[in-house]
């Protein structure tokens, strides 16, 4: 790994869903983007729902992406790590992402140490959250003995399921997110639970869909990365500062 140079977060590309402006451009904007900040990176990390759907099998994986796991690869292949967070849209992986594209897999919120400022980075989903129903849909998700089952299906049912419940999901939800005030913000309540028990400089989070930075007082910085439907955000750490940006 580089010891100098810049550190790039982004999330939400949600790769694969049709929904959106120009859905097949989507990925090829994520390429232009890994392919123009990679050259100035020491690390990068995309921090949850980098697919809208994946679900992988020992030994088939979802059809696509090749663009965008291509030029992965091939920065990884080039000695800078790329960090993938699973999200609540993509984290049914495997070894495939680690193995093929040499990515580190992060399954769960991930606290490291950058030019001596303390991060903590998570792709968000259950944070903090008050939702009982929702708690448990994510251990649904994440039951080993459900996946299991799951993974019995043939791949040409298993993944048709997931692909038309996630394009339903977002449908539902909205693209677009609104900030409903730190009382009511999930991720700004866990950030202070954190908060009682180590000292973070910096929270990266993914999941709202809404690029913003939220000053939380001596309970640090908070780094809403937003997506990549409109707004193609990411944060960048320039070795002092923390800045929200925007690429098109």
């Amino acid at each position: 790994m580089k010891e100098t140079g810049k550190i790039f977060f982004a999330s939400d590309f949600h790769l694969g869903l049709k929904a959106g402006k120009d859905p097949a451009g989507r990925e090829k904007l994520v390429v232009r983007w890994l392919t123009t900040v990679a050259p100035e990176a020491r690390e990068i990390y995309l921090v949850g729902d980098v697919f809208d759907f994946w679900w992988e099998y020992k030994l088939v994986v979802p059809r696509g992406f090749t663009r965008f796991l291509g030029t992965v690869s091939s920065i990884t292949d080039s000695g800078i790590p790329v960090h993938f967070f699973t999200g609540n849209h993509d984290m049914w992986v495997r070894d495939y992402l680690s193995t093929e594209c040499g990515m580190q897999v992060h399954t769960s919120p991930y606290t490291c140490r950058i030019d001596g400022k303390q991060f903590h980075i998570a792709h968000g989903e259950g944070l903090g959250s008050k939702s009982t129903a929702y708690r448990i849909l994510l251990w649904i998700f994440r039951n080993k003995p459900l996946r299991v089952l799951y993974s019995m299906l043939h791949p040409r049912i298993g993944i048709a399921i997931g692909l038309d419940w996630s394009l339903h999901s977002r449908f539902a939800k909205g693209i677009t997110q609104e900030f409903m005030g730190e009382d009511r913000e999930d991720l700004i309540r866990y950030s202070r639970s954190v908060m009682k028990k180590d000292k973070i400089d910096y929270f990266i989070f993914g999941h709202r869909h809404l690029p913003m930075t939220f000053n939380n007082g001596d309970n640090g910085r908070i780094i809403f990365l937003g997506d990549w439907f409109s707004d193609g955000s990411y944060a960048e750490w320039d070795g002092s500062d923390l800045y929200l940006k925007s690429f098109r």
